[in-house]
């Protein structure tokens, strides 16, 4: 079990209907490095189903590319001030989860204190206690930008902690 984690390429992601991160990390059981890291955008004024289409496009565009052999993606969390952000995001979630079906690569779920939890030992951690975790576990000069890059390097790299779901 130990060979197969060590050269694990695992795709984070941050998703969005107008802006979906991606980034890809590779474990190889000792040490995590950078791969890519980039956003999946869409226009806002383009009906629902173009948008969701051209996400899950990017996506296998990206996965036929890097080929990880797992996905970690940000779980839906509930907002009750704003459901219909909610529910735009789960038709992100929904494009991308279909495209790993396709693919069949494992997918793991993460909620928000989750990776924040894994990352850093506190479930409420600041963005900037985040960002500082990714940026030094990468190995990097500054912090990824857009944040969504930065997020989604922070899920992947959850779930290269998350031993128990290797």
């Amino acid at each position: 079990m130990k060979e197969q984690s060590a050269l694990r390429r695992i795709l984070g992601i941050d998703p969005g209907l107008n802006r979906t991160g991606y980034g890809i990390i590779r474990d190889d059981g000792r040490r995590v490095f950078l791969e890519e890291g980039g956003v999946i955008a869409t226009t806002s004024t383009d009906p629902l189903a173009i948008r969701v289409a051209e996400i899950a496009r990017e996506m296998e565009a990206i996965i036929e590319q890097w080929q990880p052999q797992v996905l970690a993606i940000e779980q839906v969390f509930s907002l009750m001030k704003n459901p219909k952000s909610a529910i735009l995001l789960a038709h992100a979630r929904g494009a991308i989860l279909a495209v790993a079906g396709r693919f069949s690569i494992p997918v793991h779920h993460y909620k928000p204190t989750e990776i924040k939890r894994l990352l850093t030992g506190h479930g409420r951690a600041s963005k900037e206690q985040m960002q500082l975790v990714i940026r030094t576990e990468l190995g990097l000069a500054e912090v990824p930008r857009p944040h969504d890059v930065a997020d989604a390097l922070a899920i992947a790299l959850c779930h290269a902690h998350n031993r128990e779901a290797a």
